[in-house]
């Protein structure tokens, strides 16, 4: 697997599952056979109620956690000091594990300051609990804010981007910065199936609609975790390396207009 190089010094993974809407047996079946496809990135959060049962699929596929990235997500409404200790707490309890990889703050709160949100994202990484921190859902303004704040590094900003929601401004403010982005919806929850602009791009590659989508994610740069539950959307979606678009039909993906940021 594909790696990049965070600014905290850890290598994270290029592509990995998404776990949202994923519960119970279904978020079992689903970890597990991404492990055994090749998958080794896993994301989640303690919102989305699914963390005992991926430290479950895990337990019983027998990977070794130092093969693993694992991201989890502190929600917006644990975003006071302790609040964001005891969540992590938790989440770290659930997952059955002693560290995350990385920890987001999940969306923004403006009711909390974020200094002193980020003030407990420190204590964490200190303690070693995270060996990154980032944010999630962070505009230009407040991806600022958050790395004046922070005495660790900000390595992660994670944001919708797909075709249909093209943030080139935020792109390129993070990669200024050594911010990477992750993509969450990469494939806009199927709405790119009907973009015209890509079937004729993944008819010349012998490639799917998603496949372009993710590739065209990956060559600006961006991490990609879409979900996927299915054996045969989960090859799909690992079938993204070895072959390249071109600088011109990158271009065209770029020229999409449907809600561009």
């Amino acid at each position: 697997m594909k790696t990049v190089r965070l600014v905290s010094g850890h290598e994270m993974p290029v592509l990995g599952l998404g776990t949202w809407a994923l519960r119970g047996e279904q978020c079992k079946v689903a970890v597990k056979k991404a492990i055994e496809l090749g998958y080794t990135h896993i994301d989640t959060a303690w919102m989305y109620g699914n963390q005992k049962e991926i430290a479950e699929a895990l337990r019983e596929v027998g990977v070794a956690r130092t093969e693993l990235f694992i991201t989890s997500k502190i929600w917006r409404t644990h975003l006071k000091y302790n609040a964001v200790l005891e969540q992590c707490e938790e989440c770290l309890e659930q997952l059955q594990t002693d560290y995350l990889d990385l920890l987001l703050i999940h969306w923004p709160n403006e009711t909390v300051p974020l200094e002193e949100t980020l003030a407990a994202f420190n204590k964490i990484y200190d303690e070693g609990k995270t060996k990154s921190i980032g944010v999630s859902n962070f505009n230009i303004g407040l991806v600022d804010q958050a790395r004046e704040f922070s005495r660790a590094p900000i390595s992660v900003n994670q944001v919708e981007y797909h075709v249909h929601q093209n943030r080139e401004a935020l792109r390129q403010h993070c990669q200024k910065h050594q911010i990477v982005l992750t993509a969450y919806s990469p494939l806009a929850k199927g709405a790119i199936l009907r973009e015209p602009i890509l079937k004729p791009i993944a008819e010349k590659h012998g490639k799917t609609i998603p496949q372009i989508a993710l590739r065209w994610l990956l060559q600006k740069g961006l991490i990609v975790i879409p979900k996927a539950s299915s054996e045969s959307h989960l090859r799909t979606n690992f079938d993204v390396f070895n072959w390249e678009l071109t600088q011109d039909e990158m271009q065209q993906i770029n020229n999409i207009k449907i809600n561009p940021i």
